[in-house]
């Protein structure tokens, strides 16, 4: 016999939860979105390990979340310190269909947080890209979730974290636990995983440009949900949210390719969508408690400065083969400046340095930020070499020259080979070395005439 359901306590919301319903289907689409993205960038025997590293941190990010992680980053605080949720909802506990965060039931919330636990994981593999094992990178995925990441989320998204209640710093859609946090754990990860012998001379082309292209426009329209979504409502703030996000992302597309143009000579297709991903990056901390103008102001400052920082990694050796440190962990610290230079008092009521609020909101944005870098570069390096010296994290070095490192392709090869052996006398199984042997026969048909 069908019993109806039982009524909705009186804060609900329906609006407001079908905002958030869609923007949780945004933000989950953003892991899809960056395995393109990042499997796009990479040359193409190693796409198809880029799409199943983004797609291993969903499957895993999610149980984790489910199991123990929502517990710990939204459980009752522990102590009182604002560190660490308790173990009150592992496997959801006590958690039922009528069960509100706000006037939001629980389900709809812990996922939306969810998929924004996934993506930070995801964005690390961008500077590990072609040098990972997945066995490695899935002990990683759940050890990093746990360890690093969760805490962080507490200590930001819950109301009784410390950098939002004891600190008072300003954080509105996940500039330190997500951001900053990737951009800093991509650094550790890579200093743990040494670059390629030949990492400075090696020219890194993407295999496939209208793939990255594709990545950055589902990362672009999951932009709206994470960052307007944030506001957990339909009202005023989320509409801020909303616009800024295009104004920052906009912003950054004019002073990058400037910046390319004047070092390079050139304006790429990479560079032009990337720096909408660095003003996207800086303006999530940010896109709730400023206005049109500072967001404007975000874009143009951080298109610049991460045109400069991703070119940082062959002063110092360091192989963030995507640019994770110098887009996420850069763009993530100049947002989160930004705030406490433009806000406005919209949310927290507190002012930024610009709107006459002193330097007090500044200096705990820096706070924040400082103890997020040390608490996230020392406990992800720790993890990544714990990871690499047990089950093994770094690939061999022939990882990086032989084509492919299974049975499976990217692309179909048939005619490559078909010409190869035509040319050469032998199969050809990359595109690099097609290009290679048909260069050599018209050079040597050049030398003949």
């Amino acid at each position: 016999m069908n019993t109806a359901p039982a009524p909705m306590p009186a804060a609900y919301d329906s609006g407001d939860t079908a905002w958030l319903l869609a923007s949780t289907a945004m933000v989950l689409l953003m892991t899809p979105g960056l395995a393109f993205f990042y499997g796009g960038m990479v040359r193409t025997k190693h796409i198809l390990m880029m799409i199943k590293m983004s797609f291993a941190a969903l499957a895993f990010g999610t149980l984790l979340w489910w199991a123990i992680g929502y517990s710990l980053a939204f459980g009752p605080d522990v102590g009182g310190a604002g560190l660490i949720g308790n173990l009150d909802h592992v496997f959801m506990r006590d958690i039922g269909l009528n069960t509100l965060t706000g006037h939001i039931p629980t389900y709809v919330y812990s996922t939306f947080q969810m998929g924004f636990a996934i993506i930070t994981v995801a964005l690390i593999s961008g500077s590990i890209a072609d040098r990972a094992t997945m066995k490695g990178w899935i002990v990683f995925v759940v050890l990093w979730l746990l360890i690093v990441y969760i805490p962080l989320a507490h200590w930001v998204f819950d109301p009784d974290g410390w950098i939002v209640k004891h600190l008072g710093a300003l954080d509105f859609a996940g500039g330190l636990p997500v951001e900053l946090n990737s951009g800093v754990a991509g650094l550790a990860v890579a200093l743990v995983l040494r670059a390629p012998r030949d990492f400075a001379r090696r020219e890194e082309r993407p295999n496939n440009i209208p793939l990255v292209v594709i990545g950055v426009g589902l990362l672009w329209f999951g932009w709206f949900g994470f960052n307007s979504g944030s506001a957990l409502s339909d009202q005023g703030t989320a509409s801020a949210a909303f616009i800024n996000t295009q104004l920052g992302a906009a912003g950054a597309m004019v002073t990058w390719p400037l910046v390319e143009k004047w070092r390079t000579g050139t304006v790429t297709t990479v560079g032009v969508v990337s720096s909408a991903v660095a003003g996207m990056v800086a303006i999530t901390p940010a896109c709730g408690e400023i206005d049109t103008l500072g967001a404007v102001i975000t874009g143009l400052v951080v298109g610049a400065v991460c045109a400069f920082a991703i070119t940082l990694k062959y002063r110092f050796d360091v192989d963030d083969t995507l640019d994770v440190v110098g887009v996420h962990g850069v763009g993530g610290l100049i947002g989160l400046i930004m705030v406490g230079l433009f806000a406005t008092a919209r949310i927290s009521g507190k002012k930024g340095l610009f709107h006459g609020g002193g330097w007090g909101l500044l200096g705990k944005q820096l706070v924040a930020v400082v103890s997020v870098i040390a608490f996230s570069f020392l406990l992800t390096w720790i993890i990544a070499k714990l990871v690499h010296l047990t089950v093994g994290f770094r690939a061999e070095d022939e990882y990086e020259s032989v084509p492919g490192t299974d049975r499976e392709r990217a692309y179909d090869f048939q005619t490559a080979e078909r010409l190869g052996a035509l040319v050469s006398g032998k199969a050809v199984t990359s595109d690099d070395e097609l290009v290679r042997q048909i260069t050599k026969l018209l050079r040597a048909r050049e030398e003949s005439k």
